[in-house]
């Protein structure tokens, strides 16, 4: 009979522990089926003794033994000190130096004490320092399982959790969600076993299993897990698709003439994903399209396009980014390709006036203004569209959940076209992408020169101050990247506005300009248009420059303190330059000692310049959690499963989830309710 057969999901309430402790939920434990998949962090064997005879110095063992005589001391400092002997006749002492008063009474001479921990040589021979332990009489048996070790918080004893899992394992419905037919296709146990087995493992498995997570049980758990995420995407996809949206699918001449007043012709692959979006924009539910390419690869003019054909049917578009300098820097690019068209552009912004907010806002609802660009003011609650039909939101992992849905609700189920420039390792985009169409970008614009990227020490500055003078003498332009803009005596980093003025002392042929997050959007873009027309030689800026700022001249980018920068955050970076036909470079200023970590990012900046092999070792080195913002994102973290170590188990439970909602949708929804409870709508929108 099919495991589906009976539901399966959220576990029964509990008669004798249907009340969690209040303290439970700061560890998200809120119902038996969350304690359920709980699960030990690592375990203590408490099933075997080992003699005191046989104790060696750095190994965790389990002795029991008679107390032959406990004492307070109080030099060198104060601290209770019990010395058990046991039937090798060795001794040991078992140190505390926190203690309470009736601790002295447990060690009372005679007592039988169990203590478990690390034996180590003492002054007065060899000592457990406060080791777990309790007094026992001579018929306790030893456990016949590990011991479980679980994630915990401030309040939560050890001892209670275990009470509690214990009585969710004993009394809840463990009914498996897998029909038969797919455990034996991919040769999974049953769920009760597994979570069985990873709360109360025999002492005969090999503990490497346990600890690597190879364990059956634990690939069983992966297994759940993944698959739970890959239906929960699917099923907002195809919630997605039953929705109606505006159906763009005749050729409109708009399109046409953009192509045709570009100074530029469109790449392969830029042809290539304009026909895949186009292609989603002909079909009647909405689009959730992503599209991926690289720093420079041209996502912005095939977004254009996508505008284009929205607004050729007779709709409204809207351009949103994350930061007002990139924001900016769309509505300028977006005015100089749709104004000639007859097409108006609105730009929206926190920095604008009230009164100039307004009348965006007014030309928006009445329709005059097809087009907006803008960053999270767009999304406010006064702000309305006549007709919107299409929403475009760059680097679209640095907005939240609420941020998008927001936007969206803005019209009647718009299309979406989401942009980033940070490549999607395939496990990613398998695991945190499943919901969403991808295209990718694989080609730069004909003319785009190599960066030379080159590691300096931070003592060699005075060269890096020279190149910077002969570089601007020459007609070019620099960037010269900071991380703060004011000082962190933690940190001890050089600031922007340190910085701008040693430069300034340094060289003081040239005119220097400087731009951080703290100043106005007025005043940054005064600063970022001189340098783009060439009044500034050189750029003293923090990371706000990051992305989108397109300048040919700039040749050479300066980054301080680069083993504090993220891979992705210095290959954003070192794209603001190359984008003219001089040989650019882009200089890593570090500082030393390195750390581990510093030293592996900074050797994999320096080997590729390819942005998939960076995002690969990014992931690798930061983990899917902080490498996506997926707090923010709104993507159901894994608590379990390791998407690269564990991809063999993705692609399984990805070709699982499809055969499901083919064959048994009702297992499906089960499996999804189990995993993740009231959580199902905590999934990318």
């Amino acid at each position: 009979m099919a495991a589906s057969s009976k539901p399966a999901g959220r576990a029964k309430p509990m008669a004798a522990a249907s009340a969690l402790p209040a303290s439970f939920a700061k560890l998200g434990l809120h119902d038996p089926a969350d304690l359920i998949l709980h699960l030990p962090l690592r375990y203590e064997d408490e099933t075997r003794l080992t003699t005191i005879a046989e104790a060696l110095p750095g190994r965790a063992i389990q002795v029991q033994g008679v107390v032959t005589h406990c004492e307070t001391q109080y030099k060198p400092r104060r601290a209770l000190i019990a010395r058990i002997r046991d039937d090798s006749g060795a001794e040991l002492n078992l140190r505390f130096i926190n203690f309470y008063g009736s601790q002295v009474k447990q060690f009372s001479e005679g007592n039988l004490i169990r203590a478990l921990g690390e034996v180590r040589g003492g002054f007065f021979g060899l000592e457990m320092v406060h080791p777990r332990y309790r007094a026992v009489s001579p018929e306790v048996p030893l456990p016949n399982s590990l011991t479980p070790v679980y994630p915990t918080t401030a309040g939560v004893a050890q001892t209670l959790l275990r009470k509690h899992i214990g009585a969710a394992l004993a009394q809840s419905d463990l009914t498996d969600t897998l029909p038969d037919s797919l455990r034996s296709r991919f040769d999974l146990p049953d769920f009760a076993g597994s979570v069985h087995t990873l709360h109360n493992p025999p002492p005969d498995i090999p503990s490497i299993q346990l600890e690597y997570r190879t364990h059956p049980a634990w690939r069983r758990i992966k297994f759940d897990e993944l698959l739970a995420q890959q239906l929960s995407l699917r099923l907002a996809r195809n919630a997605r698709r039953a929705q109606n949206a505006p159906k763009l699918a005749e050729a409109v001449a708009l399109v046409e003439q953009l192509q045709n007043a570009l100074p530029f012709r469109l790449t392969a692959a830029q042809l290539r994903v304009w026909t895949e979006i186009r292609t989603d924009l002909a079909a009647c539910h909405p689009m959730q399209r992503l599209l991926q390419g690289d720093v420079g690869s041209g996502k912005t003019v095939v977004a254009a396009l996508a505008a284009a054909q929205a607004i050729g049917h007779g709709y409204q578009a809207v351009f949103m980014a994350p930061t007002e300098i990139l924001a900016e820097q769309h509505y300028h690019k977006l005015r100089q390709w749709f104004a000639p068209l007859g097409i108006e552009v609105a730009w929206l912004a926190g920095s604008l006036s009230k009164k100039d907010k307004q009348a965006a806002a007014a030309r928006l609802v009445s329709g005059e203004a097809q087009l907006a660009a803008g960053t999270h003011a767009l999304f406010q609650e006064q702000v309305e569209f006549a007709n919107l039909g299409l929403a475009i939101i760059d680097e679209q992992h640095r907005f939240g959940v609420a941020q998008r849905l927001a936007l969206r609700q803005k019209g009647r189920q718009p299309h979406q076209l989401m942009m980033s420039a940070t490549p999607i390792p395939r496990t990613l985009s398998m695991s945190y992408y499943a919901d969403l169409d991808v295209s990718v970008i694989d080609e730069l614009p004909p003319g785009r020169s190599p960066v030379v990227t080159k590691l300096l020490a931070e003592s060699r500055r005075e060269q890096v101050i020279e190149l910077v003078r002969e570089r601007c003498g020459a007609g070019e332009q620099v960037y010269w990247v900071c991380p703060l803009i004011e000082e962190s005596e933690k940190l001890q980093l050089q600031t922007a506005l340190d910085t701008h003025a040693v430069l300034a002392t340094a060289l003081p042929e040239l005119n220097i300009g400087l731009v951080h997050g703290r100043m106005n959007g007025r005043d940054k873009a005064k600063v970022m248009a001189d340098f783009k027309c060439g009044a500034l030689h050189l750029l003293v800026a923090t990371t706000v420059i990051e992305v989108g700022v397109d300048v040919p001249r700039a040749s050479l980018m300066v980054i301080e303190h680069a083993e504090r920068m993220g891979l992705a955050q210095l290959h954003q970076l070192r794209g603001r330059v190359g984008r003219g036909s001089t040989q650019s470079a882009c200089i890593l200023l570090y500082q030393q000692p390195l750390s581990e970590t510093a030293r592996a990012r900074l050797k994999v900046i320096f080997e590729n310049t390819d942005g998939f092999v960076i995002a690969r070792e990014d992931l690798r080195l930061r983990g899917p959690g902080e490498f996506l913002g997926a707090r923010q994102s709104g993507a159901p973290m894994l608590r379990f499963a390791d998407i690269e170590a564990d991809a063999d188990i993705l692609e399984q439970a990805r070709v699982a989830a499809e055969w499901l909602l083919v064959h048994d949708r009702q297992a499906a929804q089960h499996h999804v309710s189990r995993w993740l409870g009231g959580r199902q709508d905590y999934i990318k929108t």
